[in-house]
């Protein structure tokens, strides 16, 4: 017989499912906001990681935590869309830089008071103190798990 999981194994796993339960709503919550607006949660997350600074399709699937090719998919429709555009990138040659249009601009901005109704009021009711509480607390947990897996992968 295999030994039980420790209670802090327990604890992990019993978060598992409410953890998949946030990502779900989240998402929904994300495509309300942006189907008014020709969006989708896929699109704004990758107009929004190129707001600041233009970035390599690579890049950006690092920052958004999705794989390469799924952003690359979303790249070549936001440029079809003409809300962004490809541009040469001066450090490496091949690997083109994806630069928000004025188009693109107007589009993440749209959105803006929409997502900060909804974060003020979701916000609201668990408190600031909180949410910070759990967003350090799910960084280490994503943190912790990585190590596993790269230590496990190490051991093979």
């Amino acid at each position: 017989p295999l030994p039980g999981r420790t209670p802090e194994g327990d604890a992990l796993t019993a978060l598992v499912l409410p953890a998949f339960a946030l990502n779900g709503e989240l998402l929904e919550a994300a495509a309300a906001i942006t189907a008014p607006h020709e969006l989708t949660p896929a699109r704004w997350q990758v107009l929004g990681a190129i707001l600041d600074e233009s970035l390599p399709v690579a890049e950006i699937a690092r920052r958004v935590g999705l794989t390469r090719q799924s952003v690359q998919r979303v790249a070549n429709d936001v440029v079809a869309q003409e809300w962004a555009r490809w541009q040469p990138n001066p450090r490496r040659r091949g690997q083109n830089l994806l630069v928000l249009t004025a188009r693109g601009r107007r589009a993440v901005a749209a959105l803006t008071a929409e997502q900060h109704a909804w974060a003020d009021a979701v916000g609201r009711r668990i408190g600031e103190k909180n949410l910070k509480t759990l967003a350090t607390l799910i960084g280490r947990v994503a943190d912790a798990s990585r190590r596993y897996r790269q230590s496990a992968s190490e051991e093979r």
